[in-house]
């Protein structure tokens, strides 16, 4: 490989204005205040994986010691009378007010996996009998979406209908119009691309996929808290996400589901639970489900693994996702000229929509050396996430995530990049 040429004293002022730049984008900056209301390890001197794992909040140490001593400890089993029944429904529906949902359509529970599942099996099995057997997804959808759908499908002897798409960008209005027909029960796309970031256009797809008399389902994992959805003024189907990202849940935090009003009646979940029986408490011979949101949960809600969603549901809500999204498109514009500047002369290369609404708050660049680079990088506590075959995702969660941290962690990719490659 052919070592790259010589930093030049024109590149090394470049950089420094690049630090100063980043400098005073942190001092302008309207949400700069709430960065130090997370937890921040000395040991970490760039956080690049927002999109993947959220910082915890500081104050959760506390609240996490409220709910021991007082909800859990001192209330115990009353608890559940007294709030904890209502818990998945009543976050839910501040969730859903942060996606653009109006009160009863949304919960919280289970894994993104389990919610999938629960939710594309719900939709094909309302359409069986009517000749729609195909289920379309794109072919560069995240691996828990596509294995979800080849399960349903064969499960209920279904056909999965892929569409092609550009791993440097995403699926568009276009290709699903090409697909979606008299066959297509569900159309299964993320709202955000996992490795691009590409912005699919949720409210044009869905309209196509109703025209065709399909339902759509949308995976928010990605843009839930950071990019303003409206699921019901764009008319969507059902819709989950998961809440460890930009919602800083907690590893393991439990996902979330929406299905539309007028939907809930209609379709019936597959896993069957006490929690989503009609009458709870009736112990019943069989299983009558309840006449709404309710009847989409299963077990016993994950109380306790609400409490740090629950405390960042509540930051959202002060700052406002508008202004969240403000500071991620800032923030990986600012990302993509300081890799233009530090790691793209070395060879590699953006595998991402150039800045703008089109991406969302992470970006993927990409050389065949970035998964030596990326164990590089974690030892001296720079914290991006390898994506194979050969991606970095640079993820940037705002309201934790400076511009200095940015330029600090993509003048280190260069930096080891550059080692690799010599």
């Amino acid at each position: 490989m052919t070592i790259p040429a010589p930093r030049t004293a024109t590149h090394d002022a470049a950089v420094q204005e690049l630090a100063a730049t980043a400098a005073a984008l942190d001092a302008a900056d309207p949400l700069a205040a709430h960065t130090s209301a997370f937890v921040r390890d000395g040991d970490v001197v760039s956080y690049l994986d927002g999109n993947s794992l959220g910082r915890p909040l500081a104050a959760l140490e506390e609240r996490f010691a409220r709910f021991i001593g007082h909800d859990w400890g001192n209330r115990l089993i009353r608890g559940w009378d007294e709030g904890w029944m209502r818990r998945p429904f009543d976050l839910g529906d501040r969730i859903g007010a942060l996606v653009g949902a109006a009160a009863g359509q949304a919960f919280v529970g289970d894994s993104t996996t389990v919610l999938l599942y629960k939710l594309v099996r719900a939709a094909v099995d309302a359409q069986a009998g009517s000749g729609r057997t195909e289920i379309v997804i794109d072919d560069d959808s995240f691996p828990t979406d596509r294995f979800v759908a080849e399960g349903v499908a064969a499960e209920r002897g279904l056909t999965l209908r892929w569409i092609e798409v550009d791993r440097a960008g995403g699926v568009s209005l276009e290709q699903v119009e090409a697909v979606v027909g008299e066959r297509t029960a569900l159309v299964l796309l993320s709202h955000v691309a996992y490795r691009s970031g590409h912005v699919a256009d949720v409210e044009g797809i869905t309209r196509a996929a109703h025209d065709a008399g399909a339902l759509v389902l949308w995976d928010l994992c990605h843009s839930a808290g950071v990019i303003p959805t409206q699921l019901d003024a764009w008319g969507v189907d059902l819709a989950a996400g998961c809440t460890y990202k930009y919602l800083n849940g907690g590893p393991g935090s439990p996902a979330f589901a929406y299905v539309r009003h007028d939907l809930q009646a209609r379709l019936a979940q597959p896993i069957q639970g006490w929690m989503g029986a009609a009458d709870v408490f009736a112990m019943a011979a069989a299983f009558e489900p309840a006449p709404d949101l309710r009847r989409f949960v299963s077990g016993t809600p994950p109380v306790l693994a609400t409490v740090a969603l629950e405390a960042m549901v509540e930051l959202l809500e002060q700052v406002g996702v508008d202004a969240v999204r403000e500071k991620s498109v800032a923030l990986t514009g600012f990302a993509e000229e300081a890799l233009a500047l530090q790691v793209l002369p070395l060879g590699a290369r953006l595998a991402s929509p150039s800045a703008g609404r089109e991406r969302g708050s992470h970006l993927t660049v990409t050389h065949p050396a970035f998964r030596e680079v990326t164990e590089r990088l974690w030892a001296r506590g720079v914290i991006p996430d390898f994506r194979g075959p050969d991606g970095i995702r640079v993820g940037l969660s705002p309201l934790s995530t400076t511009f200095t941290e940015v330029e600090i962690g993509v003048a280190a990719i260069g930096q080891e990049l550059r080692r690799a490659i010599r």
